[in-house]
């Protein structure tokens, strides 16, 4: 392991605010590349923006970069262009996070987050929808809103009972993704081919490099590019890690980690707000009225309640302290059988399935790497978490339809490359209720000499001008403006 004398730098306030068994087929890094030049033009309607004027255009990629030559797709890339030709320096490709998410216009929404305009002017902001996603050939698995919320995370399970019977849900789940993928591109949704199509658009753009802004699973496909063209990579800033180039098991059950870490500042601040909200005058106390709604509604749910909603949606609320208030709300409710109340807020926490957006993290997450088809494996695993990590262990270690998925991974999943230049910056909230400090540490550990860390003194998810600290704020913008990595990890307090 690699060690380092840490600097203990001061800075403002907390934040405020996600080997394979068996032969495989070796597939290239990437196919030969476009010629440079993009046609510009109007973004769709559906890009709604707030501070930014965007430009869109899209970028021919293979489906199958083991057939470069064979059926191509498009992916949609947008611009936020600089207005300051002699100060930009390059390309800034941007990944809001999901996998599942569309992009094209997230750099609309770090402007209107406060993106520092030395940022603005240093480079063209590219967002995109990665493959699979929005305007880049969607994939569908046909989820309904009468289905039901499939979700990225997998229910609370009381008993071994409840992981056997999710099992068969997750098995009809991938059933029916297999049945919906008509035209066979399902398979080819994965990390390592979106890491890919990053590269096919930096070199769509006429740039020898790109640098990349990547949040939650963002952090993976920036890793695993930083580790697939290490000398094309610039600047790389991965935001709120996952702790690898792909999301495994053992990512998964970080969540409940998270939970442990981040929940007891908002239970803090709930007990702190006693006369108000009723849940507790210490944290102590707090932590005890989550216990027993979220066993009371196992027991017998309420107003279309159950313990597994109330725990999914109280997670939830640990994203950031703007929504602590909602979720004191909520528990409220609950306590007192305020049933109109109870599903308004649910709604509000829970929104409608988007079925583009979790077929993409079902499709990543199970193409990435091999998932184990044992349900008893995962009954273990969660009575194990139920106790290591009570207040949501038995959810994360849960079973997903990734062990029941159609394909084999085409390839193992990207290792992370120690090799390259130091140009990794790894920012990571101390309490992350999703990717807990120790997913930061772990791809840091990975990147050795390549990269430092960043550890803030905050709580939520997501660091980088989504959060509220001056000395992290000053040390990424430095880094990508000026290209000044840290000498050493940093602690920002």
């Amino acid at each position: 392991m690699r060690r380092r004398r840490r600097d203990v730098v001061r800075g403002a306030t907390l934040a405020v605010v996600v080997g394979l068994a068996g032969a495989v087929v070796a597939v290239p890094a990437v196919a030969d590349e476009p010629r440079p030049g993009l046609a510009w033009g109007a973004c769709p309607e559906d890009v709604v923006t707030k501070v930014a004027v965007l430009q869109c255009a899209t970028v021919p990629v293979p489906l199958d970069y083991r057939e470069p030559g064979g059926e191509q797709i498009e992916i949609m890339v947008s611009r936020l262009a600089s207005v300051k030709p002699d100060k930009r320096r390059g390309v800034l490709m941007l990944n809001p996070g999901g996998p599942g998410g569309s992009g094209l216009s997230f750099a609309d929404d770090l402007a209107w987050f406060g993106l520092p305009a030395s940022v603005l002017d240093s480079y063209d902001i590219i967002g995109m929808d990665t493959r699979g996603i929005g305007h880049s050939a969607p994939i569908s698995c046909g989820f309904t809103a009468e289905q039901g919320y499939p979700g990225n995370i997998p229910p609370y399970a009381v008993d071994e009972q409840a992981v056997a019977d999710q099992a068969e849900i997750a098995k009809g789940v991938a059933e029916q993704c297999a049945a919906h993928d008509a035209d066979g591109r399902l398979r080819h949704v994965s990390t390592a081919n979106m890491a890919r199509d990053l590269d096919r658009i930096r070199a769509a753009l006429g740039e020898e490099k790109t640098s990349f802004l990547g949040y939650s699973y963002g952090t993976a496909l920036g890793a695993a590019y930083a580790s697939m063209f290490p000398e094309r990579s610039d600047r790389i800033v991965l935001d709120s890690n996952i702790g690898d180039t792909h999301l495994d098991r053992d990512g998964l059950r970080r969540y409940a980690l998270g939970m442990e870490e981040t929940f007891p500042d908002f239970a803090k601040w709930a007990a702190a707000r006693h006369e108000t909200y009723g849940l507790g005058r210490t944290p102590e106390q707090v932590r005890e009225t989550y216990v027993t709604l979220a066993e009371r509604l196992d027991r017998a749910p309420e107003n279309g309640i159950d313990g597994r909603l109330f725990r999914l949606v109280t997670f939830g609320g640990l994203f950031g302290r703007t929504k602590y208030g909602l979720t004191a709300q909520l528990w409220q409710s609950v306590r007192d059988g305020d049933g109109a109340a109870a599903e308004k807020l649910a709604a509000v926490a829970t929104p409608s399935p988007a079925d583009n957006a979790w077929s993409v993290f079902l499709a990543v997450t199970c193409n990435d790497v091999d998932w184990p088809a044992d349900v008893r494996t995962y009954q273990r695993a969660v009575a194990e978490d139920r106790e290591r990590y009570p207040l949501y262990g038995a959810a994360s270690a849960n079973i997903i339809p990734c062990a029941f998925w159609p394909h084999e991974p085409a390839e193992p999943p990207v290792a992370v490359d120690d090799e390259g230049p130091a140009n990794v910056l790894v920012l990571q909230n101390r309490r992350d209720p999703v990717t807990p400090h120790r997913g930061g540490a772990l791809l840091d550990e990975k990147f050795g000499d390549r990269s430092r860390l960043v550890s803030v003194e905050g709580s939520g998810h997501g660091v980088y001008v989504i959060g509220d600290n001056a000395c992290a704020l000053n040390t990424t913008t430095t880094f990508l403006v000026d290209g000044t990595l840290p000498k050493r990890d940093i602690s920002c307090r």
